[in-house]
């Protein structure tokens, strides 16, 4: 069974201090999500729009796109791209993964001019960490296909999530 997205903030253990507070050395705030079999990811806050819940019935499937692209979905009027990010780094689609009464979660970010959902499994808890800490991916250190959707990681093993690549993936389409 999935946590209702309100747990998150139930279960994140954060005190409002974590919000109300303005950060004033190099700690960001991260939405922490696991990632197909590589760990959790990290995106920051900054630029999420939105965490929600979506029902597959709702999803238009568009011919003749990758098969990491779901379709586009009716969000607040507009058209939102959802890409199955399992998919994207080299898992096993998430659709194969769930049941297909299960309403998977899709994180929407806005960068640059662009708005798209990625669909993920579950998300996990707000995170500060240190910017100084993460270091940079190189190749070899993880594997091909995750490489260029992270920016780098955290020694404890998370990844940075770099939502402009999924905007470039989705310009070559």
């Amino acid at each position: 069974m999935l946590v209702s997205l309100d747990s998150v903030f139930k279960t994140a253990n954060l005190s409002q201090s974590l919000f109300d507070n303005p950060i004033e050395d190099n700690r960001q705030r991260f939405l922490s999500f696991p990632i197909s079999t590589f760990g959790n990811s990290l995106i920051p806050l900054e630029q999420i729009t939105e965490i929600m819940r979506i029902s597959l019935d709702e999803v238009l499937s568009v011919p003749e796109t990758p098969s990491t692209v779901l379709g586009a979905y009716n969000w607040r009027g507009e058209m939102l791209w959802l890409m199955d990010l399992e998919h994207m780094t080299g898992g096993t689609p998430l659709f194969e993964q769930i049941p297909l009464r299960t309403q998977p979660i899709a994180i929407v970010l806005q960068v640059d001019n662009y708005c798209f959902g990625l669909i993920v499994r579950s998300v996990n808890e707000i995170e500060l960490h240190d910017m100084k800490k993460i270091l940079s991916a190189k190749p070899g250190s993880f594997s091909a296909r995750l490489l260029p959707f992270i920016t780098g990681y955290l020694p404890k093993g998370s990844t940075v999530f770099n939502p402009k690549a999924v905007v470039q993936f989705f310009l070559k389409i």
